[in-house]
């Protein structure tokens, strides 16, 4: 137990010292960027969901 403690304790020491954060206006910028490429993403696997359900429909309508 006392090496899981220790492991925390030196984790957090090392988020403090040596990990550099980006800055507030780098953080935000950096939050939008990737919210607006997760909407385009999504937006792009709809439509390619779209377009192959369409086709897959018309492909078993015209068997039927």
């Amino acid at each position: 137990m006392a090496g899981i403690v220790n492991y925390i304790k030196e984790s957090f020491e090392e988020l403090k010292n040596n990990v550099s954060w980006p800055t507030w206006a780098e953080a935000q910028s950096l939050t939008v960027l990737v919210a607006v490429f997760s909407i385009v993403f999504a937006l792009a696997i709809w439509g390619v969901d779209t377009v192959f359900s369409k086709v897959i429909k018309q492909y078993f309508d015209l068997i039927s």
